[in-house]
């Protein structure tokens, strides 16, 4: 029974994503993490190729995981599909710029620096379910966190390895000034929230690779923004990130 869930949610998001159509989901939901991780195994062996992951650490519990398909990541200027509203969140990642070594999971943080290149980031956010479902948790693990795409923007220059606790970031869309202060990085070190996924990821979704960029949460609640918005974001320390919300992504209903 569970390999058929598996199977149906798998063909219904990659449907979805195929059609630019949000999906009416299979009777059933995923209600476990380890369900929702064989679907996003199963939409990446089909959507692919991986350009990077999502990762957040809530308490004590193991962080979440979910891929970024490359064909959804733009740099910085870009201008990206949207039909209507389109999730924004100022980010932190970390583009790793070395070839991962077989023990990376158990690397201390301090060595970590030497692998990766802090990047400032928007996450895009939407989903690609409809119905009743579209906003339990689960089910927005297993539609790879509701992950739409990733505009990367500023590398750091000049970082030391160091890591990041509390930056000033700034972000504003439109008019509306979204966040221009100190903010917390989610559980409170990036680097530790990045080590944190190494030591889960395995090779789940084809594991970590040179190239690939891995998110840590973000700096703000999220936010919507229509089509026509141009957003500005920026980190201290490492640099600026900017993309304009555009045209059309989903079909009429």
């Amino acid at each position: 029974m569970a390999h058929q869930l598996v199977d149906k949610w798998v063909e219904a998001l990659v449907a979805a994503r195929a059609t630019s159509a949000r999906c009416g989901p299979p009777t059933d939901r995923p209600s476990t993490r380890d369900e929702a991780y064989q679907i996003q195994a199963g939409v990446a062996r089909r959507v692919g190729p991986v350009g990077g992951f999502k990762t957040a650490r809530k308490g004590d519990a193991p962080p979440i995981m979910a891929p970024i398909f490359a064909a959804g990541i733009v740099p910085t200027g870009a201008q990206v599909d949207v039909s209507d509203m389109l999730g924004i969140e100022l980010e932190i990642g970390f583009e790793i710029v070395e070839d991962c070594p077989a023990n990376l999971g158990s690397l201390p943080v301090s060595e970590l620096g030497k692998l990766l290149l802090p990047v400032a980031v928007i996450e895009l956010v939407d989903t690609r379910v409809q119905g009743p479902f579209a906003g339990d948790e689960i089910v927005k693990l297993t539609d790879n966190q509701i992950n739409a795409g990733l505009v990367v923007g500023a590398a750091a220059t000049d970082w030391s390895g160091s890591d990041f606790g509390k930056v000033n970031a700034r972000l504003q869309a439109g008019e509306d000034i979204i966040l221009d202060a100190q903010a917390s990085v989610p559980g409170g070190s990036a680097l530790e929230t990045f080590a944190s996924f190494a030591r889960q990821i395995g090779m789940h979704c084809g594991g970590l690779k040179r190239g690939q960029i891995v998110i840590t949460g973000s700096l703000h609640p999220l936010v919507y923004y229509p089509k026509g918005t141009l957003v500005e974001g920026w980190i201290d320390g490492i640099g600026a990130v900017s993309v304009t919300l555009g045209v059309s992504r989903y079909q009429a209903k």
